[in-house]
């Protein structure tokens, strides 16, 4: 896998057209901005059986990835995206992450240019996890028992172990979406947001070319992933 999982699983869900590809995943880790949701500075300790319903997503995201690595060269980008395509949609809730990224000016966006940009980033998501997550090297994923409590939402915490380098901490924050819990953010580190700087490059380019730039950008990223070039 390109230079290690914890790398990728940062990366994966971010438009790889705000990095430069020779920078590679290592620059996304780092580039990540600030925390964006705000989060009570209280937190507390959810029970066992809650904690476990809380990070049963999470579980499956990561059993659904290394299954994944492991068949990567068999099933090809295009076998990977239809393998990781279903956990990505039950794991993340793409449609509320992607109104936060797009921020304010959400309301003001026509229903279908909402849907199209919920779509289109939907597909990228998934397309860049399917590009990144191309082999295995032995890479480990633990997922901490225990569960925080952090204003509406809750916190699992977990780490990406490398048979080479330190272990990568990765805390998801978990909000429950109708009947289920699903991740509406990354932290690396504990504190690094991942939305934070989604948003900033979403921002950025609908501020030079509005809704349609968004959705011109998501979808040559995610057609340029599936056609086998590098996504960043």
């Amino acid at each position: 896998m390109k230079d290690g999982a914890a790398n990728a699983i940062v990366a994966s869900a971010r438009p790889a057209s705000a990095v430069s590809p020779s920078r590679g995943r290592r620059a996304l880790l780092i580039a990540i901005g600030a925390g964006l949701l705000a989060m009570s500075v209280e937190a507390s300790a959810e029970e066992p059986a809650a904690a476990a319903t809380v990070s049963a997503p999470i579980r499956a995201f990561y059993d659904a990835l290394l299954d994944v690595m492991k068949r990567a060269k068999a099933l090809g980008i295009k076998g990977r995206y239809d393998a990781l395509a279903p956990v990505v949609d039950a794991t993340f809730d793409l449609p509320a992450m992607t109104r936060i990224a797009v921020g304010p000016r959400w309301t003001s966006l026509p229903k279908d240019v909402q849907s199209a940009l919920v779509d289109a980033f939907s597909r990228m998501t998934i397309a860049t996890y399917a590009s990144r997550f191309d082999g295995y090297s032995g890479e480990r994923f633990e997922v901490d028992p225990s569960v925080e409590s952090r204003g509406s939402g809750s916190i699992v915490h977990t780490r990406i172990v490398q048979p080479k380098g330190d272990p990568v901490a990765l805390d998801y924050l978990m909000r429950k979406s109708a009947d289920r819990w699903k991740a509406v953010d990354v932290y690396l580190t504990g504190t690094i947001s991942e939305l934070a700087t989604r948003r900033s490059e979403f921002n950025s380019i609908l501020d030079s070319g509005g809704p349609q730039a968004l959705l011109q950008s998501l979808r040559q990223q995610t057609e340029r992933m599936l056609q086998g070039a590098p996504g960043g």
